[in-house]
């Protein structure tokens, strides 16, 4: 059957800044001790660090956009993939939901990037490092990569500078992980990040949440199957184009943000 077209919808800044906020009983106002704001801190700075010694890192996700429509009705968009990457400058994805089948490579040298449902490709030169794919995709093209916070080679300096308030609420329990549950708030976003105890202090699950949107919608990426180092399948971060595939403009491709084109952003 024929999906008809949404009027309009309220969307999140981006797929990673559009969003919704969950109120856990007394948190908001609860007193934070300052050990408890340094506690959050090192946290984040060590997770940061570990991320970025990493050469090589593999990993599922499942993520949900939510979207608010004209009559105040929270959607939220469905999607899993996986993420390749080795540092300083490859790396390939994919994602998977219920409007787009994507899959995206980088050599450091040249982003494609294929839309298998609508059997279309593009490729755009971008010479650098990830943080500068990530960069270009977001800012020029459009096209923010899933998680992109997340690949950066410093995610502290990334995050921490527009944070007004830092929290830790204590331990939380993601896919089966024992996890620090910790909470950031900036004038924009309010975000919270729950991050793997251990030795190996990787992010378990990130939560980007729009107070000021109505509704607060939220998105959310739930990572899993964490590996890093020798452990990361080989891959040669390319991709087999299908012989009949078209080749579009890099900002045509179609549906490859997680927020489907048959919903109308509200201007």
């Amino acid at each position: 059957m024929r999906r008809k077209k949404a009027t309009s919808i309220k969307p999140a800044r981006n797929w990673a800044i559009g969003l919704a906020m969950v109120t856990a009983a007394g948190v908001g106002n609860a007193p934070v001790a300052h050990a408890d704001e340094a506690f959050a801190k090192t946290r984040l700075k060590a997770m940061s660090d570990y991320m970025a010694a990493q050469k090589a890192i593999s990993f599922d996700y499942d993520s949900t956009l939510e979207v608010v429509s004209d009559d105040k009705q929270k959607v939220g968009l469905a999607s899993s993939g996986k993420i390749t990457l080795n540092r300083p400058d490859k790396l390939h994805g994919t994602r998977t939901g219920g409007f787009a089948d994507i899959e995206f490579a980088f050599d450091g040298k040249t982003l494609t990037f294929l839309g298998r449902n609508a059997n279309a490709y593009a490729q755009v030169e971008a010479p650098g490092t990830i943080d500068q794919l990530v960069d270009t995709l977001r800012d020029k093209y459009h096209r923010p990569v899933p998680g992109a916070d997340l690949l950066m080679s410093d995610i502290y300096d990334q995050l921490m500078p527009e944070v007004k308030s830092t929290k830790d609420l204590g331990a939380g329990v993601i896919g089966g992980v024992e996890c620090d549950h910790l909470a950031f708030r900036t004038s924009d976003v309010d975000w919270q990040m729950w991050i793997a105890q251990g030795d190996r202090p990787y992010p378990c699950r990130y939560v980007i949440t729009s107070p000021q949107v109505v509704g607060a919608p939220q998105y959310v990426i739930d990572i899993r199957t964490w590996k890093t180092g020798s452990d990361v399948a080989a891959d040669s971060f390319g991709l087999q184009l299908p012989k009949d595939a078209k080749k579009v403009a890099a900002e045509d491709v179609p549906d490859f943000d997680e927020l489907p084109n048959i919903f109308a952003l509200k201007k």
